[in-house]
């Protein structure tokens, strides 16, 4: 199969429809034309912020086959996946490690897709077309590097076998095992955990109430308190919150039947929230604020409101987001994410591979010894 490789400068010059046809049926709710669009036009991953769209389209003849969603990065901020390390080493030694090109979702640390591929289509020539377009695009463009964050373990090898150095991280995600409600979960942990965890709930809904709102229950005034939850939350925690109010506005428009919003109001007041995006067959937790000092509410907002949800909904895990050790206390245990990495120039290259080759094994060991260690589960 020949196909032709096109570069795009936005996604609406691709268009809702044509980029749906390949990212829909991937049941992720971050790689649809709805979410990216509105990371774009909303300023949130914009070129003045750093984030300037060069996405990759695989066509045979008129034929759409397959979608990269790419982006030219000034900076590494709103990745998750960490290489200032190498960016520092490599400009200290007279590089130029900006612009480099990322294959993602803005702003997101979830795994999922990053290869899309019609469903028509023969998906492995689509997918090796599109790892090797974009690393000719990264040598064409004379860039220092590429980099696919969080793809699909499946695709993972693929990037490999194109000459891609592997890396492995971790998360802590939630897996359903078959309840049918919360208590049930409980049950599956040790009684210590069972304890503290009730404790917790209890202290945190005490002079709260809490809702899960989906859908039509999610109105313009609720986006209003969430986002200022969010920018208060954000400023005193990362300087600066990265989404804009106005993409709030737009998932809330597009994206409502695969949002869960919680929100917790203080005599009638909002003031917190946790934003989770609904997929095929996980929650995702994303973004969360409070305006007010409350026991345990972080975790009742964005860890076990979000696993009470997922079990009515019969899901099979939640994924909360990068980071936080103190995770798997409350059920959720450490998975291996990956990301892969193209690096031009071998000066940087090599020693980058010296290191990846033995923090893959590290991680995995270590994976293995906080689930031994850590672990809140009676059976492990």
């Amino acid at each position: 199969m020949t196909l032709d490789l096109t570069v795009h400068g936005s996604i609406q010059e691709i268009g809702a429809d044509v980029w749906d046809a390949c990212a829909g049926p991937t049941g992720d709710p971050f790689v649809t034309y709805a979410f990216l669009h509105a990371c774009e036009t909303s300023g949130s991953a914009a070129p003045r912020q750093g984030w300037g769209p060069r996405h990759l389209v695989a066509r045979d003849g008129d034929a759409v086959l397959g979608l990269m969603p790419l982006y030219l990065k000034g900076h590494s901020q709103g990745e998750y996946v960490f290489d200032h390390n190498w960016a520092d080493a490599y400009e200290r030694a007279g590089g130029a490690y900006y612009p480099k090109l990322v294959g993602a979702v803005p702003f997101t640390p979830a795994t999922g897709p990053r290869l899309l591929v019609h469903p028509n289509a023969d998906r492995d020539a689509v997918e090796d077309a599109l790892v090797h377009g974009a690393v000719t695009l990264t040598d064409q463009l004379d860039l220092s590097s590429l980099h696919i964050l969080f793809p699909e373990e499946r695709q993972w090898p693929r990037m490999g076998d194109a000459g891609m150095l592997l890396r492995q991280d971790m998360q802590f995600i939630w897996r359903n095992g078959g309840y049918q409600t919360f208590d049930d979960f409980l049950a599956a942990l040790s009684s210590n955990r069972r304890k503290t965890i009730r404790r917790e709930r209890r202290d945190a809904q005490t002079g709260l109430d809490i809702r899960v709102l989906t859908g039509a229950e999610i109105e313009p005034h609720h986006w209003d308190a969430f986002f200022a939850c969010y920018i208060d939350t954000g400023s005193r925690k990362w300087g600066r919150p990265y989404l804009t109010r106005d993409f709030f506005a737009r998932v809330g428009e597009t994206m409502v039947d695969r949002i869960a919003l919680v929100m917790a109001f203080q005599d009638g007041q909002p003031v917190a929230g946790a934003l989770n995006f609904i997929g095929r067959d996980a929650l995702y937790g994303r973004q969360w604020g409070t305006l007010i000092e409350h026991p345990f509410l972080h975790f009742e907002l964005c860890y076990y409101q979000a696993i009470d949800f997922a079990i009515s909904r019969g899901l099979s895990r939640v994924e909360a987001g990068a980071q936080g050790e103190h995770k798997i206390a409350r059920g959720y245990l450490p998975s291996p994410v990956y990301s892969a990495h193209h690096i031009a120039d071998r000066a940087l290259r090599d020693p980058v591979k010296r290191y990846l080759d033995g923090e893959r094994p590290a991680v995995e060991a270590e994976i293995a010894a906080m689930t031994e260690a850590m672990s809140p589960y009676r059976e492990r």
